[in-house]
Order: C-alpha cells, then structure tokens, then sequence
C-alpha cells in the first residue's frame, strides 16, 4: 500500500505539550519501516487554497492563515473558530495534510489501489467554517468531495475513530455519504442515530456507542454488518477511511475497551468493499490515536490486513448490543 508522509508534517506543534505531537506520525512511519511497509512512500504536497476551498469556506482559510502567521516562533495559541491548538506552522502543516490526502488519492483514482495518507493535524472534526478538536481543514473531506467533483461518482466515508467526525457529517450530499462509530457522550456530543437517513449519494449513518466501552467482537460484528449493508445500498467508487485510534483499548483520550487486534480486521473488511464496489479504490487518512506505540502498531496492521487480502474473521452479530443492532437494523443492516 502506498504511504503519503514526509518530516514536513512534524513541525505542527513541536515545542507544544500536546497529545497531538509530531510523534503520532514519526513512529508510526518508523513502524511501518521496520516492517517493510514503507518501501512504497511518496512526499506530500501543499494543497492550494482553492482545493482546500472546495470544502471550506474563503473566510475560514484566511481566518487559519492570519492566526497563525500572527504568532512568533514558540507562541501557541487556540483558533478563535474552536478548540485547535496552533503555532506559526500550522497553517501550512494543515495545508500538506490537505495535500497528503489528494497525492494519496491522485494514486488510488489512476492506479485503483489502496494508499494510507500519514498525516497529521488531523481533520474529520473541521467543518466548512470552523476548526476544532486538533483539526484545521478535513483532510479526508477535501480528498472525498475532490473524487465526486471530478468524477460525478459517489463516495463513502468510513469513521472509526472514538469521536464523531462533525465535520464530515456537515458534508454529507452531493455525492458524499458517510457511516460512523464513535463514543457517546463524548466529544464533540454530535452524532446521534436521529440523524440518520438513507438517500442516494447522500446517506448518513451514526452507531453511537457507549462510552463506557464495547467487546472487540461486537466492535467487529457492527462495522462488518453495517459497512456491506450500506456498500450494497450506495455502491460507491470511492471508499475513504477516516482512521482513526484512539478507540483501542488503553488510550489516553479515547478507549473503548477495544483491542489493538481488530486494526487487522478492519483493514481486511475495507480490502472487501474496495473490491466489491469501488474498483480497489480505497484512501486511508489517520485521525486520532494518542498512545503513539499502540498507533504505530495498529496502522501497520492495518495496512497489512489490507495487503493480505484475506477475509475478515467470522464475528457473532448476537454479541451486537441491543441499541446498535436496533439502529443497523433501521439502516437495512439485517
């Protein structure tokens, strides 16, 4: 699988104590290279504005732009928009991870193979006019609504990440679906099952799981029941994984009581639909995850469990708790 990452995308917030720091992705990256995965690597690029503009409003790239530009070397300070920690790169940080994303989807739409784009900040929670929870621009948003512009052929986004991505719900139509798992209550307190509708080209479904936690099994048993339901249903070219870890057992700001194993069987599950509706075209973006060495694992096997090509382990639908199986059921997911 090609990898988007370069050492650009370390500078965002490296003199900052943050649980978004440069070494969600340098460990990763070294992970991966350890393991032979990163033989197929290829640099990021600056997304331009008026890429970015296809999902963000002018004002808001011009607000990210000036408040950060404002800040001396060392000085760190929150977006006015939300909760996003910035210092004078990440601006153009935010712009290569916005552009890691496209190069990585450039591969995938020519070559109709699979890449991860390794990059950070993050994007899922950054909605057309505001960044927050560590996001500036919707990378996997950018790299979704790029694909259905020039294409007219839809998309689906795939969250698993421990928090709803608020951003890539407000995108929803125009080509663009997307189907999420994520704590609740839990930041940012988005998400609920009530939103859901099912509408070609524009089809929204949240899980929202408990927060106190849920079996690695019964994890499984939803995103694979709910995924090739909602596959079937849209057929779409595109697959876009907002990866997202910080569910797996023991992180710092997520956790739900997962364990790092199922990384092998989600990327198993996503090689499925890539071939079954997309054409092989599948584009992974990293979201959250803030136990580094957990991360840097569970992205390796993700990747590898792609790579395998083999078919994703039998899991029970009956460990599927009652609400989550209520809500699959609603969305056709029988």
């Amino acid at each position: 699988m090609l990898v988007a990452y370069d050492e650009t995308l370390t500078r965002h917030l490296a003199a900052v104590p943050h649980f978004e720091r440069p070494d969600r992705v340098r460990v990763v990256a070294a992970e991966l290279a350890q393991r032979g995965l990163l033989d197929e690597r290829i640099d990021t690029r600056r997304a331009t504005e008026g890429e970015v503009g296809l999902v963000h409003a002018p004002a808001y790239i011009e607000l990210a732009k000036r408040e950060c530009d404002r800040l001396d070397v060392g000085e760190h300070e929150m977006l006015t928009t939300g909760d996003t920690d910035v210092d004078q790169t990440s601006y153009e940080s935010a712009l290569r991870a916005a552009g890691g994303a496209l190069i990585a989807l450039e591969h995938v739409a020519v070559k109709r193979k699979a890449a991860f784009a390794l990059v950070r900040p993050p994007g899922h929670h950054a909605e057309p006019a505001r960044g927050m929870g560590f996001c500036m621009f919707n990378n996997a948003g950018i790299a979704a609504r790029a694909f259905a512009v020039a294409t007219g052929e839809p998309v689906l986004i795939a969250d698993f990440d421990y928090h709803h991505g608020n951003g890539s719900q407000a995108l929803v139509g125009n080509g663009i679906s997307y189907l999420s798992t994520h704590a609740m209550p839990a930041y940012p307190g988005t998400g609920s099952a009530n939103d859901n509708r099912l509408t070609p080209g524009a089809s929204l479904v949240n899980v929202p799981l408990s927060a106190s936690g849920i079996s690695t099994e019964a994890f499984v048993a939803i995103w694979v029941k709910g995924l090739r339901a909602i596959a079937k249903r849209l057929r779409p070219s595109l697959l876009v994984v907002s990866a997202g870890y910080d569910f797996i057992l023991g992180d710092p700001v997520g956790d739900l009581g997962v364990e790092p194993g199922v990384a092998t069987q989600l990327g198993r599950l996503m090689r499925e639909i890539a071939d079954t509706y997309c054409d092989g075209r599948a584009l992974f973006c990293l979201e959250g995850g803030y136990d580094t060495d957990v991360l840097a694992g569970c992205v390796a096997d993700t990747i590898v469990g792609y790579d395998d090509a083999l078919a994703v382990d039998a899991a029970d639908p009956e460990s599927i708790p009652k609400m989550q199986r209520s809500v699959l059921e609603s969305v056709g997911a029988r």
